[in-house]
């Protein structure tokens, strides 16, 4: 049997997500989510930052910068009953796309995208709010954000 999703901690993810949205913003990063969990009185919050728009990547500078906001926005709003851990991060590599500015973020970079027709790997061109082009095989394909399944950054190797 399926368990229902707890209210409680869909609500303090929303509450979280509005409270650090800013404060991430601020450092001129964008919240790309945040999830907790809990293990009897302890919690761990996730908070998963990037860069805006476009290629490039985050360093260790720029997310030291946003932990220590992160950090001082949660212990000034002290939303969170107990003890929590507190983890900031990238999405990471072999990150999912959904979103045009996902699919932006990864031009430049290899992807697996699935829609009905099959798995398309190759390497995201350009991508806009209405779809991609991804080179594959040698071929440029034009693929519509609306007919992707899933997809998926990978790392190629050299």
């Amino acid at each position: 049997m399926a368990s229902k999703a707890d209210p409680r901690a869909d609500a303090l993810t929303q509450r979280l997500t509005e409270l650090l949205g800013p404060v991430v913003s601020g450092c001129g990063l964008f919240l790309e989510g945040v999830r907790t969990t809990r293990a009897g009185k302890h919690s761990v919050v996730r908070v998963f930052v990037d860069l805006p728009d476009g290629p490039g990547d985050l360093d260790l500078d720029g997310l030291g910068e946003v932990t220590s906001a992160v950090s001082q926005a949660l212990d000034e709003a002290d939303p969170i009953a107990g003890q929590y851990t507190l983890e900031v991060s990238t999405p990471g590599a072999e990150r999912p796309l959904s979103t045009p500015r996902h699919f932006r973020r990864a031009v430049g970079h290899g992807a697996a995208v699935d829609t009905a027709q099959g798995r398309i790997t190759g390497t995201v061109i350009s991508a806009d709010d209405d779809a991609l082009v991804l080179e594959a095989g040698g071929e440029r394909r034009i693929i519509a954000l609306a007919e992707i399944d899933q997809a998926r950054m990978i790392v190629t190797g050299p």
